[in-house]
């Protein structure tokens, strides 16, 4: 939820929208941008209640202002994603299910999954993949977790970007695949800012440009249906 992968979203979901419409079209968004050093502290400090307040607080602004549906423009964040969802008559479309139908789509089943410790370790996003899609997603050991997690909060959050954090994750993501692996999901949208394709030598799925895309394609459906 850092400005950083906020503006990635921004300009992913205009261009996507004007190179399906072409001519200067560009994307009707509502959004609501938080403060992320309020989010960052609720997270780390396990008030998960308080958290999901302000979710929701943010969902009935956005429905009150016009919007179609709802999307949630981090990984981690959908810990609340049932209750945001209860808490609007709007659809919320969901990262994991955008991520999860991409992959199925692509024919594997054996995924590796980076993120924060909490979309790494709790089952509210693994599980999600398991049970509606079938995977079978494995995560780095204790000590990679923590450095993928570290350089996300206290590297790419801040827009620093470190070569010898990309050669990390890259050295992770190879480990990812030598365990069976058959591509791996960047499961944090500020990782994108950070690793690449051309750095892997697995598929990668890149969430953020997957729930954009998505999400351009089911507003434009609902253009249609209007």
């Amino acid at each position: 939820m850092s400005w950083e992968s906020s503006a990635e979203y921004y300009r992913l979901i205009n261009q996507e929208v004007n190179r399906k419409l072409g001519g200067l079209h560009s994307a009707e968004i509502l959004m609501f941008s938080v403060d992320f050093e309020q989010i960052e502290k609720l997270q780390h400090s396990g008030k998960w209640e308080e958290a999901t307040k302000t979710m929701v607080d943010a969902a009935r602004r956005l429905e009150r202002g016009g919007a179609d549906f709802l999307i949630i423009a981090t990984n981690t964040m959908h810990r609340m994603a049932d209750e945001v969802q209860k808490s609007v008559r709007i659809p919320l479309l969901h990262i994991a299910d955008a991520t999860g139908d991409r992959i199925r789509k692509a024919g594997f089943k054996r995924v590796g999954l980076l993120g924060t410790i909490y979309t790494m370790e709790e089952d509210f996003y693994k599980g999600r993949l398991i049970d509606r899609y079938g995977l079978e997603v494995s995560i780095p050991g204790n000590e990679d977790r923590k450095l993928v997690n570290d350089i996300i909060y206290n590297e790419l959050c801040l827009g620093k970007i470190n070569q010898s954090s990309k050669r990390n994750f890259a050295r992770i993501i190879d480990g990812l695949a030598a365990e069976g692996a058959q591509s791996v999901i960047l499961g944090c949208t500020e990782i994108p800012l950070l690793i690449q394709q051309k750095d892997a030598k697995v598929p990668l799925f890149d969430t953020t440009l997957i729930h954009a895309q998505t999400a351009v394609a089911r507003a434009l459906e609902v253009d249609n249906e209007k």
